[in-house]
């Protein structure tokens, strides 16, 4: 019975947990390194809080009630956990179980006052560590007070912080449970926290030692400021001394109190540099030994150290693996390809195997390594110009690590790796011909694999994949694509440069690229007003959609007077655009022809805003006006000096970004058609491992590599039956991170910044992407599914993808919080006219949805209105 109930630190590992708890699991491992003094003490396991949760009256109805209550129901969160917790604290501990623990006591000595700390089942976990959700009791005096704190440690499973924090990570309240940790009472001189990784900047290398007179409550609290120690290599690289003018101490008979310190004493360290790098040291052999930076609570008892917890840092950015101990830095793929959202497995291991360059994974996200061409003479300008023509916080990030000289050292020798940032940028005829070419080209690349794949399954539907991926990297790679793309690009910068310096004209190339021919992604905006025409004068189809959900969209429009055309029109544009969804670069995420309802708040809101024939005369207008906007500023050009040479340089420009600037957006076109193609065979393929039993559910798959997923179908098994339940708790972790726009292999998370003084006081700064300045109700839209847009609204979103463009024809400006001068967004904006400001720092977080805002496309910022 006693073990069932208790078990001593000394008995138990990480490999307990569903017995002791987080907190037990992670103590009983300290206790085993070398070197590290844990105070001792004992578990009272899970089986005693099952046990207590039996005996306790309706409980189980009142658990049943917690899990229908909404979660952002605050109070009723916190009237149902309340009684919860006095439900439980009200149940008397039973006798056996009060003899194990008060037996356990008289094993540790005549020690009177102990620690009784909450160990949760789901804490201290690598993906949450639900740090302070739980309770801690100091200086408990008396087993009586222990059984009562004991209590009040399992009712603590149920405050309103941890059930909320429970509910936002998607854990069931009935499958955790709660151990109570029991120690000897450390009364330390000093207490703090290590992290064994700088927490603000995620560098592996730098610990940081947070530190203060008497018991920890006071840094956790906040009642005093801490003392600062950053440590690397076995040094004190920097330090702040606080002015400590509180402590917590222990009361002789039990509990603690809050006492003032000692004038003389108040900026005394609390630590000497010494012994910050010797409590360090220990951090670096807990860190081993678990495997992954931690977070330490420590005491400082008679100079020496006390470990009193150690959790995994669950908010630090992964670092990719490269397998070496050399210094790389990596750029994020998805800053570039505006969508920063995590990845499952299959759909980053995909991108991995189709794209240009080599591709590294961490945090469920994809990032390039820029070592050897940083380090070379021969690219490091090259790609600090191209990084910051596409995002120019992703260049200031590079700089300020190219500033630490010894980093990455500019090698005379070093090789350039992969490909020129930017790809080829030959000169090509400026012939729209060529863009027709090459869009027949890949429409047959296209055809030709949606033929041949219909015939191949189970591992020769893999080997055909792996020959398509090389046809989708040399169509990529063509030549020819790649100058006309850096030909459009290339003219757009040049017009910019050029006319601000001969007209004093910021930004002038936006006006110039309106309703620019051949561009697929605007095409497909406008494509939706004219479905929209087709549904406005049947209100019968307008009332189907506004309660259309999947199961019966666009199939039962047919039921409706007018639907049959609706369908019809809505088939058509899936026909042509289905495949594209938000996020579109992961392989994994719903297609719009999968779920066509992701559609319908944009359908219903061009029904509302537009009326009939709105797309082609958006088009024409936009046309229009760009030939306006090259009459004039040839004509000015011509009254300049030497102005006739500069009229028709510009006027070739003119020509050639009109010609090649649409196509910019093409070749993403029919990446993710190739996409669609592949996913639709692999979904069929992953139906018959689900006929088979080999996998519950097809989607299951989405959480295999490539590798994996085949690895699968030629062996008809998964061998380890746990693998796809672990990658979707590490990608439902992976969301609560934020990837860096610059990662390096130290673990330091860089953002860059905008070093700009031209702004109003309290505007937020970004890049200025699509000229001219408008005011209007900010709509803040996470999901596209979301929008509910009115006529002048401004759009502020984290990212837009080519998905995002039908929202585009019904606003009226544009505000993301990624992007640059080329990305998708700024491009369709220019084309739409919108002005826009992309690459807003937490854009979605400062402004508020409905807040009136002015954006400054020209100029690059965003005013806040009262």
């Amino acid at each position: 019975m006693m073990e069932r109930y208790v078990l001593g630190l000394q008995d138990v590992d990480e490999t307990r947990l569903a017995a002791v708890g987080g907190k037990g699991a992670h103590l009983g491992g300290l206790s085993r390194i070398e070197g590290v003094r844990v105070p001792a003490g004992f578990c009272v396991t899970t089986d005693g809080f099952r046990r207590i949760m039996a005996d306790a009256p309706s409980i189980g109805d009142l658990l049943d009630e917690l899990s229908r209550v909404d979660p952002d129901d605050r109070e009723a969160v916190r009237t149902l956990s309340a009684r919860i917790r006095r439900t439980i604290e009200g149940t008397p501990v039973p006798g056996d179980l009060a003899s194990a623990i008060t037996g356990a006591l008289g094993r540790l000595g005549e020690q009177a006052a102990y620690a009784v700390r909450s160990s949760a089942t789901a804490e201290d976990l690598p993906t949450a560590s639900f740090a302070g959700q739980q309770d801690t009791y100091l200086n408990v005096v008396g087993p009586a007070e222990v059984l009562r704190h004991v209590s009040r440690c399992w009712a603590s499973l149920f405050t309103e912080r941890a059930v909320t924090y429970r509910r936002r990570n998607g854990i069931d309240h009935r499958t955790v449970h709660m151990a109570v940790v029991v120690q000897r009472m450390a009364f330390p001189q000093a207490s703090g926290i290590l992290f064994t990784a700088d927490p603000v900047t995620g560098n592996r290398k730098v610990a940081t030692v947070d530190a203060g007179f008497g018991l920890g409550e006071a840094l956790v609290s906040g009642l005093v400021n801490p003392d600062v120690f950053k440590v690397r290599d076995g040094e004190v690289v920097t330090k702040v001394i606080a002015a400590k003018q509180r402590e917590v101490t222990a009361l002789p008979d039990g509990g603690t109190r809050e006492v003032a310190i000692d004038a003389r004493r108040q900026e005394q360290p609390s630590l000497t540099d010494a012994q910050a790098v010797r409590l360090v040291g220990l951090g670096r052999r807990i860190e081993a030994h678990f495997g992954r930076p931690q977070d330490i609570e420590w005491c400082l008892v008679d100079d020496e150290f006390q470990i009193v917890q150690s959790r995994p840092v669950t908010t630090l950015f992964p670092v990719p693996e490269s397998g070496d101990r050399e210094n790389h830095v990596y750029v994020s793929v998805g800053h570039g390809q505006m969508m920063t959202d995590p990845m499952k497995p299959l759909g980053y291991s995909m991108w991995q195997l189709t794209a240009m360059v080599a591709m590294h994974e961490a945090g469920g996200r994809l990032f390039v390594d820029v070592t050897r061409r940083l380090a070379s003479p021969a690219s490091r300008a090259g790609l600090l110009d191209a990084m910051g023509k596409g995002d120019p916080l992703i260049k200031d990030a590079l700089e300020t690590v190219l500033e630490r000289d010894d980093f990455v050292p500019l090698l005379a020798d070093a090789a350039p790796g992969g490909p020129p940032a930017g790809g080829a940028s030959a000169p090509v005829e400026t012939d729209p011909a060529i863009v027709t070419g090459l869009i027949e080209r890949s429409r047959r690349s296209i055809a030709a694999l949606e033929r041949e794949i219909r015939t191949k399954s189970g591992p020769a539907l893999f080997d055909f994949l792996r020959e398509a991926f090389e046809e989708h990297r040399r169509v990529l790679s063509d030549p020819l694509s790649i100058q006309a793309i850096m030909a459009g690009m290339e003219a757009t910068w040049w017009l910019n440069d050029k006319l601000q310096e001969w007209l004093g004209e910021k930004n002038a190339a936006d006006t110039l690229t309106l309703s620019a021919p051949d561009n697929i992604t605007s095409e497909m905006g406008l494509a939706l007003l004219d479905v929209a025409d087709v549904i406005r004068p049947w209100p019968e189809v307008v009332a189907f959609l506004q309660g259309a959900g999947d199961e019966d969209f666009p199939d039962g429009l047919a039921k409706v007077p007018g639907g049959a055309a609706a369908r019809d029109a809505v088939e058509a544009y899936l026909d042509r655009y289905g495949m594209r969804c938000v996020g579109e670069i992961d392989i994994t995420r719903p297609r719009w022809r999968e779920r066509p309802s992701t559609i319908v708040p944009v359908i219903l809101d061009n029904v509302r805003n537009f009326e009939p024939g709105a797309a082609g005369r958006r088009f024409e207008q936009g046309r229009q006006k760009a030939q306006q906007k090259e009459r004039e500023v040839l004509s000015r050009l011509r009254d300049l000096p030497d102005g006739q040479r500069k009229a028709d340089e510009a006027k070739r420009m003119i020509d050639r970004v009109r010609t090649f600037i649409g196509y910019r957006e093409y070749p993403k076109y029919g990446i993710i058609s190739r996409y669609f193609i592949y996913k639709r065979a692999l979904m069929e393929e992953a139906e018959r491992l689900v006929r088979a039993g080999v996998i519950p559910e097809k989607e299951d798959v989405f959480y295999l590599t490539f590798q994996e997923f085949d690895d699968v179908v030629r062996a008809h098994r998964l061998d380890d039956p746990q693998l796809v339940q672990r990658r979707k708790d590490a990608f439902r972790a992976h969301h609560a991170l934020t990837p860096p726009r610059v990662l390096t292999s130290d673990g330091e998370a860089l953002t860059g910044a905008y070093r700009r003084d031209d702004a109003p006081a309290g505007a937020l700064i970004g890049v200025p992407v699509s000229a001219g300045t408008v005011e209007g109700r900010a709509r803040v839209i996470l999901d596209m599914a979301d929008a509910d847009l009115e006529e002048g609204d401004i759009l502020v979103t984290p990212f837009t993808d080519p998905s995002w463009s039908p929202l585009f024809v019904g606003i009226a400006g544009l505000v993301t919080e990624v992007g640059g001068l080329m990305t998708h967004g700024a491009v369709i904006a220019r084309e739409y006219g919108l002005p826009a400001v992309v690459g807003v720092e937490r854009a979605t977080r400062l402004i508020r949805d409905g807040q009136r805002i002015r954006v400054h496309g020209t100029d690059g910022y965003i005013e806040l209105l009262p």
